[in-house]
C-alpha cells in the first residue's frame, strides 16, 4: 500500500472529462455483472432450492451439508447467546429510534377534499401484501440494515415481511442479524444471498415465498439481478456500494472532515468518497490527518480505504469557491452528504441532490448509519437526483379515491364529454352524455 497515495484534485485545473470521471461510481457499468448473473437466475427459476443450496456453497462458503434455506426457530435462541449483551442493547436502542422515526413518517390513511361543490377527491394508503428485505453480508455483517429495512415494513403494515441474508461458513445467518430481525418483528429469515436471493423472491422456491417487492442494498451482482428481474418483482431502490461526500467550508476542522470521509470508503474497494472544500487549509489538514487514523483500523479496512482514495472514485477535491463546491455536490448527488461548517444551515439551501444530509461536525455519518433513526438505505450512483431514502412509503401504495354527488356531476359532465369526443372515445362520451341522464331519470321515476 505504500505505493498508493491519496488523490488531491484542484477542480479549477480539471477539464470537463476529468471532472466527469470523478462522478462515476463502480456500479454504473453493469454489463459484465448482468452476464454473470443470468445463469444464476435461470437456475433458480428452474431448480428452486437445489440451485440456492449450490449457490450458498459456491459463493458464500456454506458447508457441504447445508440443506435448509429457512432459518429454524432454534437459531434465534442461539443468536441471543452468541451476541454480547452490549451489542444486543445497542441494537435495541437503535431499533427504538428507527421505529419512532418511521412511525412519525406514516401518512394519514385516507384523505378527501371537496375540489368543487359535490366533487370529492383524495387518496387512500394501503400496505403491500408481501416484501423481501435483503441484508448483505459479503464484506461484513449488517444487522443495522436488517433494522432499517424490516422496521419500516412492519410499521407500514406490510402483510408478509421476510428477510433474505447469506449464510456463513457454518451455514447460519449472522447472529446479530437474527436478533435485529426479531426486534423488527420478522420471524421468516431465509439463508440466501446475492443475485440468487433476488431470483428466489421473484420466482419463489420450495422454501422461499414469492414476494411482490425486494428492498435493501447490495453488490453490483444484486443490482444486476434486480434490473433483469424488474418484470417479475418490484426491485425497489437500486442501492449499490456505499458513497459519501463531505462538504467543508473554511470554518471546518480538516481533521474531523477527514475522520468522516473514511466512514463510507472503508466499506469496500467499490465504494466512493470525496472531501469537497474551497479551503486549501482544510484540504491540507485533512490530507495530513488521514494516515494517522489508520493506526486504529484493520489492514482490511485500510486496504479498502486506500483503494478508493487512490482512485478516481475518492480523494480530496479543492474547489475555487463555495459555489463550485455546491455545483460538484449537486452533480454528484451523493448517497450521504456531511456538511462540516460552524453554520451548516447557510449551505443547506444550496443542496438539491443528496440522499441524506447531515448538518454540523457532531452529526457523524456513523450516528446516521446506526442510531439517529432515519433510514440508512439510500439512493446511490446519482439516483438521489430523482429518488428518496427507503421509508414506510416503499412498503405502501396509494389509490386515488373520488366521489361525485348528483350536484357535483352536473358541473363536470359537459366538460368531460367534450374532451372524450375530441379524443375519439365514443363510450367515454356516452357515459357522461344525455344517455346517462335519461337512464338515471328513469330510475328515479
Amino acid at each position: 500500500m505504500t505505493d498508493r497515495s491519496i488523490r488531491f484534485y484542484e477542480l479549477a485545473q480539471l477539464d470537463e472529462a476529468a471532472r466527469a470521471r470523478l462522478l462515476v461510481r463502480s456500479e454504473e457499468n453493469l454489463d459484465s455483472f448482468i452476464e454473470a448473473v443470468k445463469p444464476i437466475l435461470s437456475a433458480v427459476e428452474k431448480e428452486g432450492d437445489a440451485a440456492l443450496i449450490r449457490c450458498a456453497q459456491r459463493f458464500d462458503g456454506a458447508p457441504a451439508d447445508f440443506k435448509a434455506i429457512k432459518t429454524p426457530a432454534e437459531d434465534f435462541a442461539w443468536a441471543r447467546k452468541a451476541v454480547s449483551a452490549e451489542v444486543v442493547a445497542a441494537l435495541e436502542f437503535a431499533a427504538d429510534n428507527i421505529r419512532r422515526y418511521h412511525q412519525a413518517q406514516m401518512p394519514e390513511e385516507m384523505w378527501l377534499k371537496e375540489m368543487r361543490p359535490g366533487v370529492f377527491a383524495g387518496e387512500r394508503w394501503s400496505p403491500l401484501d408481501s416484501v423481501a428485505c435483503y441484508v448483505p453480508r459479503g464484506k461484513g455483517s449488517f444487522p443495522s440494515v436488517a433494522l432499517m429495512t424490516a422496521i419500516p415494513a412492519v410499521v407500514a403494515g406490510a402483510r408478509r415481511v421476510v428477510m433474505l441474508t447469506p449464510p456463513g461458513a457454518d451455514g447460519r445467518a449472522d447472529a446479530a442479524t437474527l436478533i435485529a430481525a426479531e426486534l423488527a418483528g420478522v420471524t421468516e429469515v431465509y439463508r440466501v444471498g446475492g443475485a440468487q436471493a433476488v431470483a428466489a423472491a421473484a420466482f419463489g422456491t420450495e422454501s422461499v415465498p414469492r414476494c411482490l417487492k425486494i428492498v435493501g442494498p447490495g453488490s453490483p451482482y444484486l443490482i444486476a439481478a434486480k434490473k433483469l428481474l424488474a418484470d417479475r418483482i418490484d426491485p425497489g431502490m437500486l442501492a449499490g456500494p456505499s458513497e459519501a461526500l463531505v462538504l467543508a467550508d473554511d470554518t471546518a476542522d480538516g481533521r474531523l472532515a477527514a475522520l468522516d470521509l473514511l466512514v463510507e470508503v472503508e466499506h469496500g474497494p467499490d465504494s466512493s468518497g470525496f472531501l469537497v472544500t474551497p479551503s486549501r487549509a482544510v484540504a491540507e489538514a485533512a490530507l495530513k490527518a488521514i494516515p494517522g487514523f489508520f493506526g486504529q483500523m484493520s489492514e482490511t479496512r485500510i486496504d479498502y480505504t486506500m483503494t478508493v482514495l487512490s482512485s478516481d472514485r475518492g480523494g480530496i477535491v479543492l474547489t475555487p469557491d463555495i459555489q463550485s463546491a455546491y455545483d460538484f455536490v449537486n452533480d454528484y448527488a451523493p448517497e450521504h452528504l456531511m456538511i462540516h461548517a460552524k453554520e451548516p444551515y447557510v449551505h443547506l439551501g444550496q443542496i438539491r441532490n443528496a440522499g441524506e444530509i447531515l448538518l454540523g461536525e457532531n452529526s457523524s455519518n456513523t450516528l446516521a448509519n446506526f442510531v439517529i433513526g432515519p433510514n440508512n438505505v439510500l439512493p446511490t450512483s446519482g439516483w438521489a437526483k430523482t429518488m428518496s431514502p427507503l421509508s414506510v412509503f416503499d412498503y405502501m401504495k396509494r389509490a386515488t379515491v373520488a366521489q361525485v354527488t348528483p350536484a357535483g356531476y352536473a358541473g363536470l359532465a359537459k366538460a368531460a364529454e367534450v374532451l372524450a369526443r375530441y379524443e375519439g372515445f365514443d363510450a367515454h362520451a356516452n357515459a357522461v352524455s344525455e344517455t346517462r341522464a335519461k337512464i338515471m331519470a328513469d330510475r328515479k321515476g
